[in-house]
């Protein structure tokens, strides 16, 4: 898997022992960066050598966002995390499972293609008026294509 959920994971502490330096020293465009650290620390893995994997019957418990607002900011630093950690695992794709790849492309690719159609679709009905109904079937595509890699 491409992120360890934080409260979910467990890391051996040999592997954890080695890459702890470069994982308590993440910086983002030159900044101490203090979002993202398990997906940070899952690439670290990976880049190192090491396997993650996904145990479905594990039970794990979290913490959830109850409100819209707290919900929508951890959504946002999921988001940046996943694109800023898609450059450090660019290389690391052609190695990893072949379904992996298509979801770290899909992760990055989708909402960059949503923002670009709603900003042309907004610019249409700005400039002549007519209603975008490609908007709405390039956003239905969108899913079902994802959906389907998700069902493969």
């Amino acid at each position: 898997v491409m992120c360890c959920c934080g409260p979910c994971a467990m890391y051996r502490r040999s592997a954890l022992a080695l890459l702890l330096d470069q994982y308590e020293a993440q910086f983002f465009r030159g900044k101490p960066s203090d979002f993202g650290e398990d997906r940070h620390l899952t690439i670290l893995m990976l880049k190192a050598g090491f396997r993650t994997e996904y145990v479905p019957d594990a039970i794990a418990a979290t913490v959830v966002p109850h409100s819209l607002r707290p919900y929508l900011r951890q959504q946002l630093r999921w988001a940046r995390s996943t694109f800023r950690d898609t450059f450090l695992a660019w290389r690391l794709l052609p190695e990893l499972d072949g379904y992996l790849t298509l979801d770290v492309i899909g992760q990055n690719l989708g909402p960059l293609l949503l923002a670009i159609s709603s900003l042309a679709a907004l610019a249409q009905l700005l400039i002549d008026g007519s209603i975008p109904w490609w908007t709405g079937l390039t956003i239905a595509a969108m899913t079902t294509v994802r959906c389907c890699v998700a069902a493969l």
